[in-house]
């Protein structure tokens, strides 16, 4: 019997490790399918502290499993298929090989992916000139034109961020009128460096010799016409998909999928804690993922304290 597994190796999930480590708590990790999570698929990250010259993501993922590992926290590299809470209060864990591991407490720190296109090459372009984070990668393109496809509230506002680097920002959208809420909307529209390309959608991604996009190939979906648009970095700001569909009735959940937090990082299930961006859809940065992966294993702590395991 476990004391702790950890679904999940990104910030959220790497930082509880820490933490429950330092409390001999013998953490398991259980990795998912993508080890580090979001950001080994970046490159430089400049905004979290510590690091004054910035990190390569997967560097600083890195740093973070050899913390973990340092204060006892162990890794293993399979993905989870469900979770369900057995009668006598622990937790039967199972991953995709069949196996079944049992638990006092689970903290999820799974993330959520970006909504894409879909298009053929696209996964083997994030980081190279598609992304779907403004605040991450923005300052990136200086004085060059991106663009960011969506118009919701999360599109406009990376538009509007990204206005303070890029000379041009084309929103493209596959509709005439913006779906953002009014105010996001009229700032977007009235920021002379934005401009709306509406009823378009984004056909093809077009790349230089180096691999990296140069250009996307448009469709308008009213004329059928296709165009292409120079630019150096797509945005994609259509929403993310919290990675929770295996918790079952477990958690609660918002209208998008995202796990409702009843205090702190608890849920409505005693023992299960949820951290990072598979319960926050506000923020969604590296740091706010290591703050709350720190309070769920606080909170953890605490749990298991009270069930008199120390």
């Amino acid at each position: 019997m476990e004391n702790v597994i950890i679904i999940g190796t990104g910030c959220a999930g790497y930082t509880a490790a820490i933490y429950t480590g330092r409390a001999n708590l013998n953490p398991l990790i259980l990795s998912g399918n993508q080890p580090g999570g979001q950001l080994t698929t970046t490159t430089e990250v400049e905004n979290f502290p510590g690091y004054p010259d910035g990190i390569m993501g997967p560097e600083l993922m890195m740093n973070m499993q050899t913390q973990a590992e340092k204060f006892g926290a162990r890794i293993e590299y399979t993905l989870v298929t469900s979770v369900e809470k057995a009668p006598e209060g622990h937790f039967n864990i199972t991953s995709e090989d069949g196996t079944v591991r049992q638990t006092r407490t689970v903290i999820v720190a799974t993330g959520a992916s970006p909504r894409h296109l879909g298009l053929p090459n696209e996964k083997s372009l994030i980081g190279h000139g598609l992304t779907s984070c403004a605040t991450c990668d923005g300052a990136f393109y200086r004085n060059v034109p991106v663009c960011v496809i969506g118009g919701g509230d999360s599109a406009c506002e990376e538009a509007n961020f990204l206005t303070r680097f890029a000379s041009t920002v084309y929103l493209i959208h596959r509709r005439d009128t913006l779906r953002a809420s009014k105010i996001m909307a009229d700032r977007a529209l009235a920021n002379p460096k934005i401009k709306p390309v509406w009823n378009s959608t984004v056909a093809e991604y077009l790349t230089d010799e180096k691999g990296e996009v140069r250009a996307v190939m448009l469709e308008n979906l009213v004329t059928g016409e296709k165009s292409e648009l120079e630019l150096k970095c797509v945005f994609v700001a259509i929403g993310h998909v919290p990675n929770a569909g295996f918790l079952g009735g477990l958690v609660d959940k918002d209208e998008n999928g995202y796990i409702l937090q009843t205090e702190g990082t608890r849920t409505k299930t005693e023992g299960l804690f949820a951290a990072g961006d598979v319960a926050d859809h506000v923020y969604r940065q590296a740091i706010t993922a290591a703050g709350q992966g720190c309070a769920s294993a606080l909170e953890a702590e605490r749990y298991l304290a009270d069930l008199g395991v120390h």
